[in-house]
């Protein structure tokens, strides 16, 4: 079994920790708040938590689950500390810009996504198996040493998730459309709900509100730091895919405003049919 660190004992970083620990490695946590550290070893989720980073002098693996903004800055902070053989991976949503910088910095470096969550956030959130039967990305480079994903792959498996492997830019493009578009569309769809309707209305929309709209604005009701994070550093392909989003939304308003309702059938029907895919 190894030891593993994790810096970032919120949702990601204490999941990993209460699996992996589960499976028998050591797990050393290290977070900003000694509360935070207390309250990680009360769970479960670490066999030490505290704030000083030498005590990964030791670890095998690091895992590095900040907000996206910390991972390079906590990685400068960390690298004295780490024996030169340290692998250390990342869990953020971008990809590309993470794994470009942090790869001079330690040559050991191997940029990972797995992509499962909830709204919630911070040590409390922390649960088992939330990463079972999800997606968890590996982005190796030509110049990753093949070891990493070994040793990667092998701990994924054990979190009971499905791995896969791709180039990071291949990464930040498909889940610029299947993760921050989302996010986006479910902003602007409650931002919607409030600009148009009066106050009258308004509440009664709220009232009516069921499993659709609390489905469809989900993801736009979480995490705002996220939000702006996946849009900062993923920049270039959430414009792309909101390019491409504008565009088949403002086909549907035609077909609407024309009453072309045979034009507008065609549509749904190949989008009910499409869908699968992506869900199942």
């Amino acid at each position: 079994m190894s030891r593993i660190g994790i810096v970032g004992l919120g949702l990601i970083g204490g999941s990993l920790g209460l699996d992996l620990r589960a499976q028998g490695h050591e797990i050393l946590g290290i977070a900003r708040r000694r509360t935070t550290c207390d309250r990680a070893l009360e769970r479960g989720i670490a066999d030490w938590a505290g704030t000083e980073l030498n005590r990964l002098s030791n670890v095998e693996i690091l895992f590095l689950c900040t907000p996206i903004a910390a991972i390079l800055p906590t990685l400068e902070q960390v690298r004295p500390h780490l024996h030169p053989d340290t692998l250390v991976t990342d869990v953020a949503s971008v990809k590309a810009p993470i794994v470009t910088a942090a790869t001079p910095l330690w040559p050991y470096f191997l940029g990972g996504h797995p992509m499962a969550g909830t709204e919630q956030q911070g040590v409390e959130a922390a649960q088992t198996h939330l990463f079972q039967n999800a997606p968890y990305v590996l982005t190796p480079t030509a110049t990753t040493p093949p070891e990493l994903t070994i040793i990667l792959t092998s701990l994924i498996q054990q979190l009971q998730a499905q791995r896969y492997c791709c180039a990071p830019e291949a990464h930040d493009r498909a889940v610029a459309s299947i993760s921050h578009l989302p996010v986006i569309i479910s902003a602007s769809l409650i931002a919607s709900c409030q600009q148009s309707l009066d106050a009258e209305t308004q509440a009664l929309a709220q009232a009516l509100a069921s499993s659709g709209f609390r489905d469809t604005s989900r993801v736009g009701g979480g995490n705002p730091e996220l939000g702006v994070m996946m849009a900062r550093y993923n920049r270039a392909a959430l414009q792309a895919a909101l390019d491409s989003y504008r565009e088949s939304l403002a086909a549907l308003s035609d077909q609407i405003e024309q009453e072309d309702w045979d034009a507008l059938t065609a549509a749904l029907q190949q989008t009910q049919a499409a869908r699968p895919p992506f869900v199942e």
